[in-house]
């Protein structure tokens, strides 16, 4: 399954400044998700962090693999329509930097699920030039 920017706005709810997922490449819900993020040299961001030096902030990277795990959640049939909410990130790792101009490729997939709490644990890298740049283990509670 694939996932236009249209698309993706009706499976979350974020909205610019913070939504981070442009496209699904690839998707079999509950299972693996693969989505893609252009990395706008425009975005406000860029002006602080750093002048001179700009790089993609741990933080967005982080949201970005919430936002790809949400995703892949929010299309199993039991969360559609929940509220995807981030508990925490475990393991993280930030290897290689991403510069404004990057399309960075982000996938998860479910690692563990407490079905009567509604609550996930997805893995998730982003691959920046083929390069895993990102890795974590993102856990959401969809209410």
């Amino acid at each position: 399954m694939k996932l236009s920017h249209e698309e993706v706005k009706q499976v979350i709810p974020h909205r610019d400044p913070m939504l981070l997922v442009d496209t699904v490449e690839e998707l079999i819900p509950g299972e693996h998700i693969e989505t893609r993020f252009y990395v706008d040299p425009a975005r406000e961001i860029f002006k602080g962090h750093f002048p001179g030096e700009p790089v993609l902030p741990g933080v967005y990277s982080v949201e970005c693999m919430a936002q790809t795990a949400d995703i892949l959640l929010l299309k199993m049939e039991r969360y559609a329509g929940k509220t995807p909410l981030f508990l925490g990130i475990n393991n993280v790792r930030f290897l290689k930097k991403i510069l404004p101009g990057d399309t960075i490729e982000i996938r998860a997939k479910m690692a563990s699920e407490r079905a009567e709490k509604a609550i996930a644990t997805c893995s998730a890298e982003i691959y920046n030039h083929g390069e895993l740049a990102v890795s974590g283990d993102v856990t959401l509670a969809m209410r």
